[in-house]
C-alpha cells in the first residue's frame, strides 16, 4: 500500500488529492455553492418534448433545464425494445417523469439524464429497474466473477426483482458485508418511491453522498495506505461512516493537526497551479503544450532543450516515452474528457512508434475514467478519448479572460490605434462636433504620442477638427471609446 489520499476542508469548498508514490495524480474538487448534482434523482416535469432531435428537456427544479434523449429513457421502452418508439409517442409536456442525473452541466449544456435509476453502495450497484447481476469489468478472473455471481444470488431474497452491479471492491467482501450493502440500497430505494409519490414535481428526491464520503465509497482501496483529514469534525463523520459501510478502512483514516497546510506539505498546491499551465516541463528537457477547446484537447510534444547523447532517433523515442507517462497524469490530474489529439514529435521506426503506444497504454490503465486510444493515424497523431463526467479542472479553477474572451491572445496596441483612426474619420464624416476625444489605455495612448503621432496629426488636418487624448486606466488594451464634444 503506497497511495495517499488527501481531504482539505473549508467552509467553501472541498478538495481531495490523491497520491501515488508521494506524487499527486488526480484532483477533486467540490464546492458548497455549486456542488455537482450526477446521482441526484429527481421527480422532474417534462417542459419540451424536440421530435427533431428526439430528446426533451426535463425541469428538475434548476435554473437550467436538464436533457434527455430517446436513447436514455429505457423504463419506457425497455419492454417493446424491438419496436422503439419515438420520444413524441413516449413523453408529453406537462407529465411527470422520475430521473437520474448522469452528467454535469457542463459550459452551456445542461445537465444529462436517464430513466434507468442506479444506486451506489460500497460493494454493490442496485439498479431496481432491471434484473440481471453484472460484475465490475476490473475484476478479469473468470472463475472469481461466477463465484461471485453465485455468492450475491444466494443472499438475495426470493421476492428480489431488481439488478445489481458487483463492484470491484466486493471482491475480498464477505457475506455479512453484502448483506448490510443490500439492506442499505433496498431502504434507500423504498423511501425515494415513498417521496416520488407524496412530494410535487420538480422536486429533489436523493443526492448523491459529499465529495469526502464518496472518497470513502468509490477510491479507497487495497493500495490506499492513508486517508489524511485536515479538520477534526469532518474526520469523526468519515470514520462513522467507514465503522458502518467499511469497518475495514476505518484504522486508515487519520486527523491533520499540523500548522502547515496540509496541501502545501504535500506540494499539492504547487501541483495545482502547474496544472492551469500551457506548458509542461518534462525531466529530459522536452515540453508539452495543451491546448483545451470546446471540441478536443490537443497535446505537442516538443524536444526543447534535449539533445541527447547518442542519435537524433533515440532522443526523440526517450522524449516521447516520458511524454506518454506526463500526457497520462495530464489527463488524470486536469480531468480532461472527450476528443484528445497527441502529437507526439515524428518517428520513422515502426519499433518506435509501438513502444510509445505500449507505454502510453501502460499509462491509462491506471486511469480510473474510461479511454479509449485509437493508435497513431495517418498524419502520425495519437487519437483517443476519455470521458466526459464532469468539468476539467481549469473550468473549475477559472473563467474566460475578459480582455481576449477566450481567444488566448489580444490585438497589439497598433493594431488599436489604426481602427481609432478609422473609427475617427468615419465620425468625423457622419457627425459633425468641434473636438473629438480619444479615451484608451495607456499603451494605446504612448503608442499615439510617439511612433503614431505623425499619423494622428495628418488626420487631424484631413478632419480640421481637434483630437484630444485620455488615458482610461480601467481599460483593458482593446478597449477605447471617441467621444465628440
Amino acid at each position: 500500500m503506497n497511495n495517499e489520499i488527501l481531504v482539505n476542508i473549508t467552509p467553501q469548498e472541498t478538495r481531495v488529492a490523491i497520491l501515488e508514490q508521494g506524487i499527486t495524480q488526480e484532483l477533486h474538487i467540490e464546492r458548497t455553492s455549486g456542488r455537482g448534482i450526477v446521482g441526484n434523482i429527481y421527480s422532474g416535469r417534462v417542459s419540451r418534448v424536440l421530435p427533431g432531435m428526439q430528446s426533451a428537456f426535463i425541469d428538475i427544479g434548476l435554473d437550467r433545464a436538464a436533457f434527455l434523449h430517446v436513447a436514455d429513457i429505457w423504463s419506457l421502452y425497455q419492454s417493446e425494445a424491438t419496436n422503439i418508439k419515438p420520444i413524441e409517442k413516449l413523453l408529453h409536456e406537462g407529465s411527470n417523469i422520475l430521473v437520474q442525473v448522469v452528467k454535469d452541466a457542463i459550459g452551456t449544456k445542461g445537465a444529462r439524464l436517464s430513466t434507468q435509476i442506479s444506486l451506489a453502495g460500497r460493494l454493490l450497484v442496485y439498479l431496481p429497474q432491471e434484473s440481471h447481476i453484472g460484475i465490475s469489468q476490473r475484476i478479469e478472473n473468470d472463475g472469481e466473477r461466477e463465484l461471485l455471481r453465485e455468492k450475491l444470488q444466494q443472499l438475495l431474497p426470493e421476492e428480489e426483482k431488481g439488478g445489481y452491479i458487483i463492484r470491484t471492491m466486493a471482491e475480498t467482501a464477505d457475506d455479512k458485508d453484502l448483506c448490510s450493502d443490500l439492506e442499505y440500497l433496498h431502504k434507500l430505494w423504498h423511501d425515494i418511491q415513498q417521496k416520488s409519490t407524496s412530494i410535487s414535481a420538480p422536486s429533489l428526491l436523493y443526492q448523491d453522498l459529499d465529495l469526502s464520503h464518496r472518497v470513502l465509497r468509490d477510491l479507497v482501496d487495497e493500495d490506499t495506505a492513508r486517508i489524511l483529514v485536515d479538520s477534526r469534525e469532518n474526520y469523526q463523520r468519515l470514520v462513522n461512516f467507514s465503522q458502518y459501510f467499511m469497518p475495514y478502512i476505518t484504522d486508515r483514516i487519520s486527523v491533520y493537526t499540523g500548522d502547515r497546510p496540509l496541501f502545501d506539505l504535500y506540494s499539492v498546491e504547487e501541483e495545482i497551479e502547474k496544472s492551469l499551465a500551457r506548458r509542461v516541463d518534462l525531466k529530459s528537457g522536452g515540453y508539452l503544450i495543451i491546448d483545451q477547446t470546446e471540441a478536443l484537447t490537443t497535446m505537442d510534444v516538443n524536444t526543447g532543450g534535449f539533445i541527447g547523447i547518442r542519435n537524433f532517433a533515440d532522443t526523440i523515442l526517450k522524449t516521447n516515452l516520458e511524454a506518454a507517462q506526463v500526457i497520462a497524469r495530464q489527463l488524470r490530474l486536469r480531468n480532461l474528457g472527450g476528443i484528445i489529439i497527441c502529437d507526439f514529435i515524428d518517428m520513422d521506426s515502426e519499433e518506435h512508434r509501438n513502444a510509445v503506444l505500449t507505454e502510453f497504454n501502460k499509462a491509462l490503465s491506471k486511469d480510473r475514467v474510461r479511454v479509449n486510444v485509437s493508435g497513431f493515424s495517418m498524419l502520425g497523431l495519437v487519437e483517443m478519448t476519455r470521458k466526459r463526467t464532469r468539468e476539467s479542472l481549469a473550468q473549475v479553477l477559472c473563467e474566460m479572460c475578459p480582455s481576449c474572451h477566450g481567444r488566448g491572445e489580444i490585438r497589439t496596441a497598433q493594431t488599436i490605434c489604426y481602427e481609432i483612426l478609422r473609427e475617427l474619420l468615419r465620425e468625423s464624416r457622419q457627425f459633425e462636433a468641434n473636438e473629438f476625444r480619444i479615451l484608451a489605455s495607456q499603451p494605446v495612448i504612448d503608442l499615439f504620442l510617439d511612433e503614431e503621432s505623425q499619423s494622428l496629426a495628418q488626420l487631424e488636418d484631413f478632419i480640421a477638427k481637434p483630437i484630444r487624448l485620455q488615458v482610461e486606466e480601467s481599460y483593458t488594451q482593446e478597449q477605447y471609446d471617441v467621444i465628440l464634444m
